[in-house]
């Protein structure tokens, strides 16, 4: 078992205030909707789903063959096997991972998707943002364990770009508030303190862990990138 269950443009935050959010967010100049979270846009509910339902259909494999297939490990890009950058966000290691990182995903991806809108452009934003995240959290952890063979599986990373997204949302009270906010910081000096502790003590304490080791360079990695990428994401999204 490996790591994770198996082991800028311009910002316009300091402009003037934009309306009260009133709808659903679904056009380039309709700010982001305040529903409740149950009533979360489609796009967070298919994301959440494909965590979910990506690991009841890898359940029904073996899991070696699960990872060597999918998940990803730094010596891989060495290998050319430069998709599992991509693939290892949809596999888990265990029921609790999956659920855990659903859990996570719908609690911010709601507010992230319904600012992004869901039209067409604001879809395909949203998702490229999310696995842009995932990405560039696994190549950071592949560049602080070159040649590793470890192998990380798990969204985590990724969603870790949503809950920074968050909390620029909640900064901005619905619009992309200034990186250097009290909320932003606050939840970014709790993230990275608790995954500091995970490399410090192991991650016996999480749930749905395991025990199992965790990729807490990756969770770092992700957040700092869905800081800085939300604001060029949104803007071709047309909403910055």
């Amino acid at each position: 078992m490996g790591p994770m269950d198996v082991a800028l443009f311009r910002d316009t935050s300091s402009g003037p205030r934009r309306p009260k959010p009133t709808g659903q967010g679904g056009g380039p100049g309709d700010p982001p909707g305040k529903e409740p979270m149950f009533n979360a846009p489609w796009p967070a509910l298919l994301l959440v789903a494909s965590i979910i339902g990506g690991y009841a259909l890898q359940s029904r494999f073996p899991i070696d063959m699960v990872v060597a297939a999918g998940a990803f490990y730094p010596a891989a890009l060495g290998e050319g096997r430069w998709a599992t950058l991509v693939t290892a966000l949809f596999l888990h290691g265990g029921w609790g991972h999956a659920l855990m990182n659903g859990a996570f995903a719908l609690a911010f991806a709601a507010a992230v998707s319904r600012f992004f809108g869901e039209r067409l452009l604001g879809v395909v934003s949203f998702f490229a943002f999310y696995l842009t995240c995932g990405v560039l959290a696994n190549l950071a952890y592949a560049a602080l364990h070159p040649g590793g063979l470890e192998p990380l599986v798990g969204a985590s990373g990724a969603v870790s770009g949503l809950m920074a997204a968050g909390a620029r949302l909640l900064a901005g009270h619905g619009w992309l508030g200034p990186i250097r906010s009290r909320m932003v910081l606050g939840m970014g000096a709790a993230w990275v303190g608790l995954n500091l502790l995970i490399g410090l003590i192991g991650s016996a304490f999480l749930p749905g862990t395991g025990g199992a080791g965790v990729a807490w360079e990756a969770h770092i990695a992700g957040f700092l990138a869905g800081l800085v990428l939300v604001r060029p994401f949104a803007w071709l999204a047309h909403r910055a």
